[in-house]
């Protein structure tokens, strides 16, 4: 029996694993683990989060929350190399980039176990993040490549990867939200906090917006709300607000308008159900990008880069840039593409995790 480490490190990670870990129960020779490093702490990490994933809650969780880049880094690989050493897995699965990343794959790697690093290759240019660097870093060490497009086994290739370890799977993220989509049931939403609202103002946005270098800065958050809030004088936008982007608000003294509808963070399916009927969604996130393309939603990126090309490329996503200026015309011109069919991408088709476990069987065994 093959024991398999699949590693989420905050919320969004374990989105990204749930579809491995839901591809892994019938498979034969295979004990299928998710470690949970508690990156970032949260208090909705209850039972009814991981049912809404269809997912059953970590065997592992450090709760590895608090501390520095560093400080946190130090400590879940502290913390992972004592638990690799006592369950000896034959391999640890990672995806995306956050710090436990990183600090999981250097472990692993030291304690000469394979590492397969999911959402492979993906690039944005801008070394002043803290994700290019891990994705950069756990790339550079790792057996197995897994690819959500083709810019990123570009990538891989232009820094010596080997091209027999990289594989196009396509993209987990579109596995789940696939999977979430068909339980998305009248019998679901009926007790969810924003239906009403939802149903009452018919026609909307949907935001998210969380990035330090979006929020921490007084001139550009008063930049992007002043655009918000000119953009919701003619449609209305829903705002599940991050902790952070709620802080630092209240610390610059910036309000958005009473046609800002602000929500505490919602469940996966929640926000699903909010924004998959938006005419536009406005985001600094990188998952969004990549489901709002998959549904066929017109995405306008507050960011000045992206490691998802492909969004662009599909004309579902534009970057807009930090300035309000700039925002509220890529928001205008998105806005003119709402209702067109979502794009055709290689592998974006909800069976990216059985692709990827077919890849580690054959290298397990």
């Amino acid at each position: 029996m093959k024991k398999v480490f699949l590693v989420a490190g905050a919320r969004p990670n374990l989105m990204k694993v749930a579809p491995i870990f839901r591809a892994a129960r019938d498979l034969e020779g295979v004990e299928c683990q998710m470690v949970y490093t508690g990156q970032h702490y949260d208090r909705q990490m209850s039972q009814v989060f991981f049912e809404d994933l269809d997912i059953p809650k970590p065997k592992f969780n450090m709760g590895k929350s608090t501390g520095t880049h560093a400080e946190q880094t130090g400590a879940i690989m502290i913390a992972f190399e004592k638990m690799c050493m006592e369950e000896k897995p034959d391999l640890v699965v990672v995806v995306g980039d956050v710090n436990s990343t990183l600090a999981c794959s250097v472990t692993a790697r030291k304690l000469h176990i394979p590492v397969a690093h999911v959402e492979a290759g993906l690039r944005s240019g801008d070394m002043d993040m803290p994700e290019e660097i891990n994705r950069m870093v756990t790339d550079s060490i790792s057996n197995l490549f897994f690819t959500t497009e083709d810019h990123g086994r570009e990538n891989l290739l232009r820094e010596g990867k080997d091209a027999d370890t990289i594989f196009h799977v396509g993209n987990v993220m579109i596995d789940n939200l696939f999977h979430n989509v068909d339980r998305l049931g009248p019998e679901v939403v009926a007790d969810y906090q924003s239906r009403e609202l939802k149903e009452k103002i018919g026609r909307y946005g949907f935001m998210t917006m969380h990035r330090p270098s979006n929020v921490d800065n007084r001139e550009v958050l008063e930049g992007i709300v002043e655009a918000l809030n000119k953009i919701a004088e003619d449609l209305p936008l829903l705002f599940p607000i991050h902790p952070r982007t709620e802080k630092m608000m209240a610390h610059f003294g910036v309000s958005f308008s009473e046609n800002v509808h602000t929500f505490p963070p919602l469940s996966f399916r929640e926000s699903l159900f909010l924004w998959k009927d938006a005419q536009v969604v406005i985001t600094d996130s990188g998952g969004l990008q990549e489901e709002t393309t998959a549904l066929g939603v017109p995405c306008v990126t507050v960011r000045k880069n992206t490691e998802r090309p492909v969004t662009i490329e599909k004309g579902t996503n534009v970057l807009a840039g930090i300035s309000g200026e700039n925002i509220l015309r890529e928001t205008e011109n998105a806005l003119k593409k709402t209702g067109n069919p979502a794009p055709k991408i290689d592998g974006w088709d909800g069976h990216a995790s059985e692709r990827i476990w077919k890849v580690l069987l054959d290298f397990l065994s």
